[in-house]
Order: structure tokens, then C-alpha cells, then sequence
């Protein structure tokens, strides 16, 4: 009856925990011939859980265990040799479909644009990476950025990477065209009329000098 307990002699209890590691399964099978018994394999397992009478399994690969089916060929027609996976799978040599290649650019989230180059990725060790397209193409006409100095954008958008578009500034510059705060003000870069920019840098540098020079 459902919810009654399921007897046991001390005899079935002592071969129960002294088979208590063995593939359960099987040990079930065993009881149950050995004693005539009809005991599900879920009340075995029930009874053995009470007691603390666990396989020592974890159900974890151990490190160096090898699995059961390593180097056995999957079945034709099976898994992954079944017809409709076959159609799906990558071919040897074939890349997907999306795959970027030279040449392609992008849009990052803080809206620069990048672009694929014909250089190995340092992290991933893939043939080609994506690096800033202004900086890329700057450093072709000018040579390496000047230590301790950044690209500003100077008509605003970075979309535009064309080397004259951009100019190594020193970066501490940079606070001074991000505008003031509430205690000064002060008209930032970004923000200020095309035609009044260059007075804006121009502002922002010679404040930047007087202070080079007081210092």
C-alpha cells in the first residue's frame, strides 16, 4: 500500500549494504532473486539513501577517466552520421557564413569604427583582428601616436577617419574640451558650433601651455 513502509529482515538489510556500491540496477535485479522479493528500484534506492549506503559514484568524470564510448564510431545513419546532421555540418575548410574578412568594418557601442586587418589577434591567435579604423589610418600617414597623447575627432564624427579628421593631442588636454562643471563653466568641444571649434582647441591648448609653463 502506498505510504507504508516496506519491511525488511536484518539478513536483507546486511546483503542490501553490503551491495550497496554495486550498479544499483543490477543489485535490485539481485535482491529481489536471491529473496524472492518484488522491491522496486526506487524503494532500493530510497532505503539506501535513509541509511548513508551511497555508491561513492558522483556521476562526475574524474580527471584522467576516459569515457565509455571514446573512440567508438558513431553508428551510420546515427547521431551525428544521421542524414539530416550531415546537411548542417561544417565541411572541412569552410567557414561560416557571417565570417568577416579583410576589409570589414564595424561600428563600436562607443561609435568608433573598427576594421578587420591583415594582423594576428593577440588573444586569440586568429589570422586577422579588428582595430580602430581613425587610428589605423593616421599611423599610416603619420607614424606611431606620441606617448602620453590621443586622437581627438575634430570635427565630432568619429564615424569620419580620415587622418586629417583627427589630431594627436597631449591626453591631459582632453578634460578641457569635455566642457565645466558646476563650479566653472566651460563650453565642451563636442558641443560647440563647427566654426567655433578650433577657438575652442585653441583655448584648451593655451590654458594647457600656462599650466605646463606655472608648474
Amino acid at each position: 500500500m502506498k505510504g507504508r513502509a516496506i519491511p525488511y529482515s536484518a539478513r536483507e538489510l546486511a546483503w542490501i549494504k553490503a551491495h550497496s556500491t554495486d550498479n544499483r540496477a543490477e543489485m535490485c535485479a539481485a535482491f529481489n532473486r536471491k529473496f524472492g522479493r518484488d522491491i522496486a528500484l526506487k524503494n532500493i534506492n530510497a532505503l539506501c539513501k535513509r541509511n548513508g549506503w551511497l555508491t561513492g559514484r558522483t556521476g562526475c568524470f574524474e580527471k584522467g577517466q576516459e569515457p565509455h564510448n571514446k573512440g567508438v564510431p558513431c553508428a551510420p545513419g546515427k547521431g551525428g552520421r544521421h542524414p539530416n546532421a550531415r546537411r548542417t555540418q561544417f565541411k572541412k575548410g569552410q567557414e561560416p557564413h557571417n565570417t568577416h574578412y579583410l576589409g570589414h568594418e564595424r561600428v563600436s557601442k562607443d561609435g568608433y569604427v573598427e576594421v578587420s586587418i591583415d594582423e594576428t589577434n593577440p588573444h586569440t591567435g586568429y589570422q586577422r583582428r579588428y582595430v580602430l579604423k581613425h587610428r589605423h589610418e593616421w599611423e599610416k600617414v603619420n607614424g606611431p601616436i606620441p606617448e602620453g597623447h590621443a586622437l581627438k575627432c575634430l570635427s565630432s564624427d568619429k564615424t569620419n577617419c580620415d587622418p586629417t579628421n583627427w589630431e594627436a593631442v597631449p591626453r591631459a588636454l582632453l578634460p578641457r574640451l569635455a566642457g565645466g562643471n558646476r563650479y566653472r563653466r566651460r563650453l565642451a568641444y563636442d558641443d560647440a558650433p563647427q566654426e567655433l571649434k578650433p577657438t575652442v582647441l585653441l583655448a584648451a591648448k593655451l590654458h594647457h601651455a600656462a599650466k605646463g609653463t606655472a608648474a
